[in-house]
C-alpha cells in the first residue's frame, strides 16, 4: 500500500508540473521516514548514485555541444552539406539529415539539436520553397539522431544506472544511428518524388572545396571522442574532456569565440548538468525504495507468468517505454524505468547493451510523440512554426523511426555486430 500511495503522489506531482527531480526525492524522502529509516541514510543514497566516474562524462559532452552550438559549427556543417547535397531534388531534406548526423558526432542531446539546427535549417527551407510542415518534420526526425549516435548522454546515463560499459554502448548505438539516417533519407526520396519543382541548385566544385576546408577542423571531433573510444586509448569520460578542449580551442582558432562567450557557455553546461544530477541523485532513492520493496521481482514474476517469449517482452517493453517517453523527458524515464526492465530483460536472455539501445530508442522516438513532444515545442518556439503544424508535419516521419526500432529490437547483431568486432 505505500508503495501503491508513492507511485500515486509521483504522478500527482508530476501532472502538476513539479520538477522531476522534486516529484522523486520529495515523496521518497518521506516514504524513508515513514518507514522508520534516518534521514542519513537518505543523504548517503543519493550522494552514493552521483559517486560514479562514468557519470563525469556527462557535463564534459553538454559542454562540447554547447560550445559547438556557440561557435557555429552546425552553419558550417549545414554550408557543406549543402554544397554536396543541395543540387539533388529535395536536397535540403537530405542536407537536414547529414547535418544533423555530422553534428551528432559533438552533441548528444535531442533538445540542444533542435535549437541549434532548427534556427538554421527550417528558415533555409522555407525560403528555397519547400512546406512548413514537412521543413519541421524532417528537421524534428533528425535530431533524434544526436542522441542515439555517441556521444550519447542517454547512453552515459544508462550505462551508469545498468553498470554496463559505457564505451561498449557507444559502440553498440552506432548502427542503429545510421539506420536512422538511412530510413530519414528514403522517406525523403518518396517524398521528393512527388514534388519535382524542387529540383536544387546547380552544382559547384569550388563552393564544394571551400564549406569542405571549413568542416575539417569539427570533423575531426568524432575522430578524437569515438575513435578514442574504440581504440582503447581513452575512456569515453577522457575522451569526453579531451573533446571539451578541442572543441574550445578550435572556437578560439576559428575566432568564432571570445573569451566573454565562456561565461554564458559554462552557465548553460552547469544549469543542464544541475538538472540532470538533481534527477539522477533522487533516481538513486527511488531505486532503493523499488529494490526494498522487491518491485522488480513481483513485475517479474508477473511477466513471466504471462509469457515466455522474449518477442512478446519486447513488444511490450517497446509499448510501455514508448508511452513512457511521450509523458517524461529522456532523463527522467531512464531512472525510473532501467532499474525495473533491465534485470527482466536479462532473465529473457536480452543482452543489457542490446537493451540499452532499444531504451534510447523507445524514449528518443517518445519526444516527438503528443501529448508532449518536447522537441517540437522547442523547434515551434525557434521557427514560430504553431506545434500542431509540427505534429502533423512530424507524423510521416515517425513510421521510418519505427521501422528502425522494430529492426533493432528483433535482430541483435545490428546492435552487438561493432561491439563484438572491437572487443568491448
Amino acid at each position: 500500500m505505500s508503495l501503491i500511495l508513492l507511485g500515486l503522489v509521483i504522478a500527482l506531482l508530476l501532472f502538476l508540473r513539479v520538477p522531476v527531480a522534486f516529484a522523486l526525492l520529495g515523496p521518497c524522502l518521506v516514504y524513508v521516514l515513514a518507514t522508520g529509516q534516518s534521514a542519513g541514510l537518505s543523504t548517503r543514497l543519493v550522494t552514493g548514485g552521483l559517486n560514479s566516474w562514468p557519470l563525469l562524462a556527462v557535463p564534459l559532452f553538454i559542454l562540447v555541444g554547447v560550445t559547438a552550438n556557440r561557435a557555429g559549427f552546425a552553419e558550417r556543417l549545414f554550408d557543406f552539406a549543402l554544397a554536396l547535397l543541395g543540387r539533388v531534388r529535395g536536397g535540403l531534406g537530405y542536407v537536414n539529415i547529414g547535418v544533423s548526423l555530422g553534428f551528432s558526432w559533438m552533441s548528444g542531446a535531442a533538445l540542444a539539436d533542435a535549437a541549434g539546427l532548427g534556427k538554421v535549417e527550417v528558415p533555409a527551407m522555407l525560403r528555397r520553397g519547400y512546406p512548413a510542415r514537412f521543413s519541421v518534420g524532417i528537421t524534428a526526425a533528425s535530431t533524434l539522431i544526436g542522441p542515439v549516435m555517441p556521444p550519447s548522454i542517454p547512453a552515459v546515463i544508462f550505462a551508469s544506472i545498468a553498470a554496463v560499459s559505457t564505451g561498449a554502448l557507444f559502440a553498440a548505438a552506432v548502427l542503429p544511428a545510421l539506420l536512422l539516417a538511412i530510413g530519414l533519407a528514403i522517406a525523403v526520396f518518396v517524398w521528393s518524388l512527388r514534388h519535382p519543382e524542387l529540383s536544387g541548385e546547380r552544382h559547384s566544385w569550388s563552393r564544394i572545396w571551400r564549406s569542405a576546408v571549413r568542416v575539417l577542423g569539427p570533423a575531426g571531433a568524432p575522430v578524437i571522442i569515438l575513435g578514442g573510444i574504440l581504440g582503447g586509448y581513452f575512456t569515453p569520460t577522457e575522451a569526453a574532456g579531451v573533446g571539451a578542449v578541442y572543441i574550445l580551442l578550435l572556437g578560439f582558432t576559428y575566432r568564432a569565440l571570445k573569451l566573454r562567450d565562456l561565461i554564458p557557455i559554462l552557465k548553460e553546461t552547469a544549469t543542464t548538468t544541475a538538472s540532470i544530477t538533481l534527477i539522477l541523485g533522487a533516481s538513486a532513492l527511488l531505486g532503493w525504495i523499488l529494490a526494498r520493496e522487491r518491485v522488480p521481482l513481483l513485475v517479474a514474476d508477473a511477466l513471466l507468468g504471462f509469457t515466455d517469449s522474449t518477442i512478446v517482452f519486447l513488444l511490450l517493453v517497446n509499448l510501455l517505454l514508448i508511452l513512457i517517453g511521450a509523458v517524461i523527458e529522456p532523463t527522467s524515464a531512464l531512472v525510473i524505468s532501467v532499474p525495473i526492465l533491465l534485470p527482466i530483460a536479462v532473465q529473457f536472455g536480452v543482452d543489457p547493451l542490446h537493451f540499452g539501445v532499444v531504451v534510447i530508442l523507445n524514449l528518443m522516438i517518445g519526444l516527438l510523440t503528443p501529448p508532449i513532444g518536447a522537441v517540437l515545442f522547442v523547434l515551434s518556439g525557434v521557427t514560430r512554426i504553431p506545434v500542431h503544424e509540427a505534429f502533423v508535419g512530424t507524423a510521416p516521419f515517425l513510421l521510418p523511426l519505427f521501422a528502425v526500432l522494430m529492426l533493432v529490437t528483433f535482430v541483435p547483431g545490428i546492435a552487438l555486430f561493432l561491439p563484438t568486432l572491437v572487443g568491448l
